[in-house]
């Protein structure tokens, strides 16, 4: 494998390897288009989105070349200086290009001086200068900045965008995956692109024969394994807790993350249910899953006599919610368990 990371190693480069974006890429493909692009853009999404790749990519398709493209962190480029610097160097003409972009990430930590000092060149750009802001929290961004941009919100890209994606990215290195394993991946990744891509190169790294299976991944993850959660659905399903209670514990001993376990929980409690209630709609969400942890849970969703219900569900998301503030973290899961089988 590459030195390289494999988030900068398949990072997109044109609008069309973009994914899980499509809203965003039609309204700038269309803009540029019809020559009417912006002098300003403010990205905003959640972390591994993908803004700053497709900040990049706009900037190509406005014409500046890696001299005239500028990238700053406004993490570390806090001050009102630092501002005023920037407009100093935005009046320059371009190197060699028809236009300078210049793309601030975080921008959301400027102080209050530097955005009043930015607003300034904001309001009057110098006609060949864009802009592309990009924040995970928008409501530090000054009302006053985002009246002057046009705004896109980056949206999570689903479990199935990162399970093809992970898979491509894993047979590109010349590995297979297990759906089992791909499907893991992308629910650790929490609709993270960057953290997908990690995680994957974590698990190939430490593979030796290219082919990497779900108990691989679950080893290098600190994942549980996928049986104990099956048997702790399995216990809810016949109303008992002894088993679910030990599975628990066997997830504990193991040193499983009891947040990964909750999600892994909370996923296949909710397809389980759609299976049931909503059949076309569960199929759909079952097709990430392995054929034998969705042949698990139809046989369930069918059965008359399950006691899993909506309850079931919204007592493990509380349960979820309550992990990570809990000093003994798989105590939340027991609770519920215990509160399901006295019901």
């Amino acid at each position: 494998m590459s030195d390289l990371s494999l988030y900068r190693k398949y990072r997109p480069t044109t609008f069309k390897d973009v994914l899980g974006q499509d809203h965003v890429v039609k309204v700038l493909e269309g803009a540029l288009k019809e020559k009417h692009p912006a002098h300003a853009y403010l990205f905003i999404g959640s972390r591994g989105t993908g803004k700053t790749s497709v900040a990049r990519i706009l900037a190509r398709e406005l014409g500046a070349s890696e001299r005239d493209i500028y990238e700053m962190d406004a993490a570390s480029n806090t001050g009102v200086d630092n501002i005023r610097q920037l407009r100093e160097e935005a009046f320059v003409m371009p190197f060699e290009s028809p236009r300078k972009v210049y793309i601030i990430d975080e921008v959301h930590m400027l102080s209050k001086g530097a955005f009043n000092a930015f607003l300034k060149i904001l309001e009057e750009p110098p006609s060949h200068v864009v802009f592309i802001l990009a924040t995970t929290e928008l409501e530090k961004v000054p009302e006053t900045i985002q009246s002057r941009c046009q705004v896109f919100t980056f949206k999570k890209p689903t479990q199935k965008v990162l399970v093809e994606m992970v898979t491509r990215v894993a047979k590109a290195e010349g590995f297979s995956l297990e759906p089992a394993a791909a499907e893991l991946i992308s629910l650790l990744a929490d609709g993270s692109f960057r953290d997908a891509h990690g995680t994957l190169q974590k698990i190939l790294a430490s593979s030796s024969d290219k082919k990497v299976s779900v108990e691989e991944a679950v080893l290098v993850t600190g994942a549980p394994r996928l049986e104990l959660v099956e048997k702790v659905i399995m216990d809810l399903s016949e109303g008992k807790s002894d088993g679910a209670l030990q599975a628990i514990g066997e997830a504990t001993k193991a040193n499983a993350d009891m947040n990964v376990f909750a999600m892994l929980l909370l996923q296949r409690l909710r397809v389980l249910l759609m299976l049931r209630y909503s059949p076309e709609f569960g199929k759909e969400l079952a097709s990430d899953l392995a054929d034998t942890d969705r042949a698990f849970l139809e046989a369930l969703a069918k059965d008359t006599k399950s006691k899993i219900n909506s309850e079931t569900l919204r007592k493990f998301i509380l349960a979820s919610i309550e992990i990570p503030r809990s000093p003994v973290p798989q105590l939340p899961l027991e609770l519920a368990i215990m509160e399901l089988a006295q019901s």
